[in-house]
């Protein structure tokens, strides 16, 4: 199928905590598996009060997010330059290959964000304080 269009609720929500391989411990609804993307990862990610996605780095991927609900403090930036940057609803960022970044729901709501990642490599996320500088 060349297109497709799904309501949210349609798509299945994983608990992360229930996926050993995988932290952290969050709930997602993988949009990416549900319509068989080949060039991208996306996710909305879900957070209750205090989750986060800790300071982590891509040596291939680079990442677009977007919150859609919730109060979050970002952590972005080469090891040893990180910048911490407030974001609500509306707020889009992007980290680059090698580049750190974690999120934490500081609100006391539950906290939603899209995560759009490019090309749709199997890419960890790896400890910034190690990696080199180009």
């Amino acid at each position: 199928m060349e297109y497709d269009v799904v309501q949210i609720d349609d798509v299945p929500m994983t608990d992360l905590s229930d996926v050993d391989e995988i932290p952290p411990d969050l709930r997602i609804r993988a949009l990416d598996e549900f319509f068989e993307t080949d060039a991208l990862n996306v996710k909305l990610w879900y957070f209750e009060p205090g989750e986060e996605i800790q300071y982590h780095a891509h040596t291939e991927q680079e990442e677009l997010y977007y919150v859609l609900e919730g109060e979050f403090s970002l952590k972005l930036g080469r090891s040893g330059e990180e910048e911490y940057v407030e974001a609500g609803p509306g707020t889009f960022w992007i980290a680059k290959p090698d580049i750190g970044h974690g999120h934490r729901n500081v609100g006391d709501e539950e906290g939603v964000v899209l995560a759009i990642g490019a090309p749709a490599v199997e890419d960890p996320g790896l400890d910034p304080h190690g990696l080199e500088e180009d």
